[in-house]
């Protein structure tokens, strides 16, 4: 029983050194739209529209490219995220 606490302790803290470690890594997507930026941690840090979609009449093209960049920007800090986890050893080594 203290081993397997031992090991949820063990990994509790694999996982807190991985989110302060993605937490500094950033992504950059950009479309025709919009252009942004989010952290390791799948947080959005800043959202730059282009004052060509701030008309009224293009409202509809917004959403679909904020829609479509955030889907972008998820995708690759969820990639980075694996390639971070391999480079540290993975979940692997806490399970053995």
């Amino acid at each position: 029983m203290f081993n397997k606490l031992k090991q949820y302790n063990d990994l509790r803290k694999q996982a807190n050194v991985i989110k302060n470690a993605m937490a500094s890594e950033t992504i950059e997507v950009s479309n025709r739209a919009v252009k942004i930026v989010m952290d390791g941690n799948q947080e959005i840090k800043t959202i730059s529209i282009s004052e060509d979609f701030l008309s009224k009449d293009k409202k509809n093209d917004l959403e679909k490219e904020i829609q479509s960049a955030v889907a972008e920007a998820i995708k690759k800090v969820q990639r980075k995220m694996a390639m971070k986890m391999q480079e540290m050893g993975g979940l692997d080594n806490l399970l053995k």
